[in-house]
C-alpha cells in the first residue's frame, strides 16, 4: 500500500502522522508531495525524507490537483501495481481510518472514499458545504455520494493511468474525479470515518471563494450537459 500526502506548507502533524502511521504498519511507504512551500517548511520536509517518506517537491505552488497527479505519475512508475490512499496529514484524517479505507479499496478493487458523519461539533462552513455539493452532486449524477469534498480516497492500482486524465489543476480536480467516475459508471465505495477538526479546520488552504467557484463550476457544467441532453432526447421526433 502507498499513502499519498499532497502538503503545502505543513507543521510538526506531518511528522506526528507519518510516524503513527510507520508505527500501525510498518510495510506502508508514504509518499509526500510538497506542493511549493517555502523555507520555514524544509525542517519538517527533511524530517519525513528521514521516516524513509518519499519527498516529492514542486518548485511553486500548483495546486491539490496537480499535487495528486505528480504522486501518482510517480507511483505508477516506482511501485507498479501498488493502490494508493490519498491523505491529508494535517490532523484530519487519523492512522485508523487510514487503513480502515486500504483495507477496503483491497478488498472491492474499486475507488473508495471515507465519508465523514457531520455529525457534534462541525465548523458551519463544512458542513454547509458539503450539504451543498452533496445535494447538487446527486441531483447532476444520481450517484448518493456522502461526503463529496473528502480527501481521504483510496484507488485501486488500475485506476491511476485514468486518474491522470481527469482534468482540473486545483481543489476542483476531487470533484472532477467524482464527476468523470459518475459519467463512466465507475463504482464509488464510501466507508464511513471520523469527522476530525483541528482548531476549527484552521490549517486548511481551502480559499473559501476562489476554491468553492472551482468546485461548483463543474458541477454547474455536468448538471447544464447533462440538461441539455435530456432536453436533446426528449424533443427528438417519433417514429
Amino acid at each position: 500500500m502507498i499513502v499519498l500526502a499532497p502538503v503545502y506548507e505543513p507543521g510538526s502533524r506531518l511528522s506526528e502522522f507519518v510516524a503513527a502511521l510507520r508505527d500501525a504498519a510498518p510495510g506502508v511507504h508514504v509518499v509526500v508531495v510538497d506542493d511549493g512551500s517555502g523555507p520555514a517548511s524544509a525542517r519538517v520536509l527533511d524530517a519525513a525524507g528521514e521516516f524513509g517518506c518519499t519527498v516529492l517537491r514542486h518548485a511553486t505552488n500548483r495546486g491539490k490537483g496537480v499535487a495528486l497527479k505528480t504522486g501518482f505519475r510517480h507511483v505508477t512508475r516506482a511501485y507498479p501495481g501498488h493502490d494508493v490512499v490519498c491523505a491529508d496529514a494535517d490532523g484530519q484524517h487519523g492512522v485508523a481510518d487510514v487503513l480502515r479505507v486500504a483495507k477496503r479499496v483491497e478488498e472491492a478493487g474499486v475507488m473508495v472514499l471515507g465519508v465523514r458523519r457531520f455529525d457534534g461539533e462541525v465548523p458551519v462552513r463544512s458542513r454547509a458545504g458539503n450539504d451543498l455539493t452533496r445535494l447538487l452532486f446527486r441531483v447532476a449524477t444520481g450517484c448518493p455520494v456522502r461526503d463529496t469534498q473528502t480527501g481521504l480516497r483510496a484507488y485501486p492500482h488500475g485506476l491511476l493511468d485514468w486518474l491522470l486524465t481527469v482534468p482540473g489543476e486545483r481543489y476542483e480536480y476531487e470533484m472532477n474525479v467524482l464527476l468523470y467516475a459518475a459519467r463512466a459508471g465507475r463504482p464509488i465505495e464510501q466507508t464511513t470515518i471520523a469527522t476530525t477538526y483541528v482548531g476549527d479546520n484552521a490549517s486548511s488552504h481551502f480559499g473559501s471563494l476562489t476554491d468553492s467557484v472551482r468546485i461548483y463550476l463543474p458541477l454547474l457544467r455536468f448538471s447544464a450537459s447533462a440538461l441539455l441532453a435530456a432536453t436533446g432526447i426528449s424533443r427528438r421526433p417519433r417514429r
